[in-house]
């Protein structure tokens, strides 16, 4: 007699967003646990210690970010497969400036966000995942007049919403 061998649910899932590395080599990963058939909690970082001289006066240009999020999602469907909408936290710490002008802003962030998209299977093992996300919260910054003088033109903080994740990920189940 054959006897059919035990099915077991993937509860873990590791993926990386490959839109993020084309903004300006920022360094990524999410990790997430399955404990429904519609719900999954999420941990991820993000990470972009690079500065790159762009254009002909070699002036310098940075996205430099570490990023921490952690939130759920809800899949009507099965987890990782199919339709998702998010809820997240998010901690930012931040310095960007150089791309439009020499102008260079740094701060923290801390907010919420959400997000919706979409997972396809590739493979019991491998998913394809579409998403888009925002989030909004307070923001605590210094502006420069350039990447390297240190000369402060504003500090203050304000309240912010804006996107947090333009999603193309590849996915691993466990």
């Amino acid at each position: 007699m054959l006897a059919m061998p035990a099915l077991h649910a993937q509860k873990v899932a590791l993926s990386t967003n490959v839109v993020e590395y084309a903004n300006l080599a920022t360094l990524n990963a999410e990790a997430s646990y399955a404990w429904k058939q519609h719900w999954s909690a999420f941990a991820a970082v993000k990470y972009n210690p690079f500065s790159f001289e762009w254009g002909e006066d070699r002036h310098q240009v940075n996205n430099r970010q570490q990023t921490y999020g952690a939130g759920v999602r809800y899949w009507p469907w099965h987890v990782y497969s199919g339709w998702w909408i998010s809820s997240r936290a998010q901690y930012q710490e931040y310095n960007v400036g150089g791309l439009v002008s020499e102008e260079t802003r740094e701060g923290d962030r801390i907010g919420a966000g959400f997000g919706a998209g979409y997972t396809y299977m590739l493979h019991k093992r491998f998913n394809l995942e579409f998403g888009l996300g925002f989030w909004a919260g307070a923001d605590r910054y210094r502006v420069y007049d350039c990447p390297v003088c240190g000369i402060t033109q504003e500090s203050g903080s304000t309240l912010f919403l804006l996107p947090s994740d333009v999603i193309i990920a590849l996915s691993y189940v466990f």
